[in-house]
């Protein structure tokens, strides 16, 4: 059984591709809420890279941003820890 979730991003030129959701989670203070995906794609040293956007539902639609400030990564970060320990 399959038990990947998958979702399709679109770029901005309109081209779409389906990618694998590794993680989603909400900060409670901000209220922001991120997406961690990947393309399953490996790095030289056979990692797997993944993307982290933080993800926009006003206007009704869904739009996956840029994280903006090092705060904001530093907080992430600190998620991406926490989720490598308990694996």
């Amino acid at each position: 059984m399959n038990d990947k979730k998958m979702m399709k991003i679109v770029s901005e030129d309109g081209s779409s591709e389906e990618v694998e959701v590794v993680f989603a989670f909400e900060f409670k203070d901000t209220k922001k809420e991120y997406v961690i995906y990947t393309r399953n794609e490996r790095d030289d040293d056979n990692n797997v890279t993944v993307y982290i956007s933080n993800v926009d539902r006003s206007n009704g639609e869904t739009k996956l941003l840029g994280v903006e400030t090092d705060e904001e990564w530093n907080r992430i970060k600190d998620v991406l820890r926490e989720l490598a320990k308990s694996e």
